[in-house]
């Protein structure tokens, strides 16, 4: 086993869909797996006992519960892939600051690109689900107006989650240029968020999540 894999929680109260996830990354030398949760109501001392560098995280068919604890841990920077039923949980599912969304029959390569992404401080949305964060108004078919390289490189670091001071410092800009041009972004993509012009660029193509 590598000595640098990624150690890796996993959570699931489906006993069959543990020992599937499990089989299917235990092999893989990016990762060791290191506990198994069965009851999410015990997850944050299963992160005191295991030190999990990443947590896979399955929602299950009825994720209200799961949902409800996860939102406790949005204040924790421990990165975390969700798998979910179906989109009508995304909207809440991306609430709880997951750095990845995952449909519960994800291939191999998806799982292991989401963790090791979001443990890079990357997100990664499949594209079935991106639809369901933008608002039923904004069409996708609208032509976008070209972005300049240097909104290309914000709208990039942007996808990151990172601040426009962190940002400033990436690029060694002011952080009012930042500003500017995440605004010119947000205008020229038609969103009214930051998050919104993520979801929106990953549709166009603009970046890749």
């Amino acid at each position: 086993m590598e000595s640098n894999a990624l150690r890796l929680l996993i959570v699931a109260a489906d006993p069959l869909v543990r020992a599937g996830l499990a089989a299917l990354l235990t092999d893989q030398s990016d990762f060791i797996i290191v506990g198994q949760i069965d009851d999410i109501s015990q997850l944050w001392s299963g992160i005191d006992v295991y030190s999990p560098d990443v947590i896979l995280c399955d929602l299950g068919w009825d994720p209200s519960l799961v949902l409800e604890h996860l939102s406790d841990l949005q204040d924790n920077e421990l990165p975390m892939v969700l798998l979910l039923p179906n989109e009508a949980v995304v909207a809440d599912a991306w609430a709880t600051g997951a750095r990845g969304l995952l449909p519960r029959d994800a291939h191999l390569g998806k799982l292991q690109a989401a963790l090791i992404a979001a443990t890079e401080g990357l997100i990664t949305l499949d594209p079935e689900f991106t639809l369901s964060l933008l608002p039923a108004q904004a069409p996708l078919n609208r032509i976008v107006e070209a972005l300049t390289p240097r909104e290309l490189e914000v709208l990039q670091h942007l996808s990151q989650g990172l601040s426009n001071k962190a940002i400033a410092r990436r690029l060694d800009i002011s952080e009012h240029t930042v500003k500017f041009h995440v605004n010119a972004i947000m205008s020229k993509l038609g969103a009214q968020s930051r998050t919104e012009a993520v979801v929106r660029a990953t549709q166009l193509g603009l970046i890749l999540l």
